[in-house]
């Protein structure tokens, strides 16, 4: 494999050259492939970042574009025709999403942020599926994202789903299964079990994340990536860290 999403690096590639998947655990071993494509055909994705983030900056910058979503200050940041040719030489996104796929919850708006800035992977109930592990392993391992962020957020429809224990047909059963082990605990819960159960469903997938992914756990050991959970409140648009 050669491409993924488009973007071919001319020197290096890192390519999945396998999966294991035994008790629900799998891993992808990374390669290295030259490749060598004219300039102007493809965009590069391992060219030196020119402007790196920290981990921290990154979140800090998510934050920052919340509150001015917040105070209806927006920036509307990188939303430029000059934006777009630029990004379509290399893109640098700063962070990574693993959001939950409700309409309501745009990242890119709720952060304030434009175009190349987020590398954002939806699924309902942000779940930590195969392929949104292995998206957010392109975004940090070759696109050079230092931070990935698990946005949930109130009143998640997959997560009503999985606390009512009925049965659910069609592939969306797969997708309320990959979040009843994370709130088991809530169910004995006195408190605002549906709240509960979203903060414990975002824990759950930032911890899955760390557990499934060798590439992740890396980088995370090299200080290179951080995981944090955020909850994201439909009434009023703010985003809050949880972990």
């Amino acid at each position: 494999m050669s491409r993924i999403n488009g973007f071919v690096g001319r020197r290096h590639f890192l390519v999945g050259s396998g999966i294991v998947a035994a008790a629900g655990i799998s891993s992808l071993i990374w390669g290295v492939q030259e490749v060598t494509t004219p300039q102007h055909a493809l965009a590069d994705a391992d060219k030196v970042n020119p402007s790196p983030v920290t981990p921290d900056e990154a979140l800090q910058r998510l934050l920052d574009g919340n509150n001015r979503f917040l105070r209806q200050q927006r920036k509307y940041p990188d939303q430029s025709l000059e934006r777009v040719r630029l990004i379509a030489k290399a893109q640098y996104p700063f962070a990574s999403i693993l959001g939950c796929a409700d309409s309501r919850v745009p990242a890119e708006i709720v952060f304030d942020q434009g175009l190349g800035d987020l590398f954002v992977v939806r699924v309902a109930g942000n779940v930590a599926s195969d392929s949104a592990i292995g998206s957010l392993e392109y975004s940090t391992a070759v696109l050079g994202a230092g931070l990935i962020v698990v946005l949930g957020h109130k009143r998640c429809g997959a997560v009503t789903a999985a606390l009512e224990e009925k049965p659910v047909t069609g592939r969306v059963g797969l997708i309320i299964e990959s979040i009843k082990p994370g709130i088991e605990q809530v169910k004995l819960s006195t408190g605002d079990v549906s709240e509960e159960a979203v903060v414990a469903n975002i824990l759950y997938q930032t911890e899955k994340l760390q557990e499934r992914s060798t590439i992740l756990g890396k980088l995370m050991a090299q200080s290179k990536l951080k995981i944090v959970g955020a909850l994201y409140n439909l009434d009023t648009g703010k985003v809050s860290i949880v972990t």
